[in-house]
């Protein structure tokens, strides 16, 4: 089995080989897209995670890492892979073969508890995410997702975070584990717009633990090419 770091190894290769700039995709659900909801008026916040992300990254390596933020409201992890997510309809082995990233982030998890898809559903098909990208020589990127507040339903949120660890695990992929940090911040609870969102001050917060696994997979990625 291959470790993410030979993974990225050979994602380096690609980048080396490209002249466009680092591309990192961010694909997901309202979570990844940026929703929050304030007086019952539920919008895109400017100040969502993967902006925040993008900047982040910016200010560290220059404005040729960027960040395309491809979150829909209301998706699961199964359609992204059938495509069925936004229109046109294009395939994941499909839409991976197209791709210019270099890295590609996969957030789910809380769709698939509203619609009572099982963790060995989730499991499968973030599994099948994964060897795709990783096959069109992606470095692909998983994460969980974050907790919300009713408790019996944040109870199966946990469960499908778990199925996404066992999934990074196997795969020898890189994890970014939402649900855990932010569950143990204090008062996490104040930074959600509504039961699910979050404000913009906890999708910075959300922003800095990706920030902290991308980074260093970024300064790896610009060494490489350096070579």
């Amino acid at each position: 089995m291959k470790s993410w770091a030979l993974l990225l190894t050979l994602a380096a290769s690609c980048y080396a080989n490209a002249v466009e700039p680092l591309l990192i995709e961010a694909y997901g659900d309202s979570t990844t897209l940026g929703i929050s909801c304030i007086n019952n008026e539920c919008r895109e916040n400017a100040g969502n995670a993967v902006a925040y992300l993008q900047a982040d990254l910016q200010r560290k390596f220059g404005d040729s890492v960027t960040v395309s933020n491809l979150g829909l409201g209301g998706t699961m992890a199964t359609q992204l892979y059938a495509g069925s997510d936004r229109i046109p309809v294009v395939p994941w082995p499909e839409r991976m073969r197209a791709s210019r990233a270099r890295i590609v982030t996969i957030n789910y998890g809380i769709n698939e508890v509203a619609q009572n898809q099982t963790p060995k559903q989730f499991y499968d098909v973030e599994t099948a995410l994964v060897k795709v990208a990783v096959a069109n020589g992606k470095l692909a990127v998983l994460a969980t997702s974050n907790p919300v507040l009713d408790g019996r339903f944040n109870a199966r949120v946990s469960m499908m975070a778990a199925m996404t660890r066992r999934v990074a695990q196997e795969q020898h992929v890189p994890l970014i584990d939402q649900f855990a940090y932010v569950s143990a911040l204090p008062d996490w609870q104040r930074g959600m717009s509504d039961g699910v969102h979050p404000l913009a001050s906890l999708y910075k917060l959300k922003a800095d633990r990706d920030f902290a696994v991308l980074g260093p997979i970024v300064t790896q990625l610009q060494n490489d090419k350096r070579k």
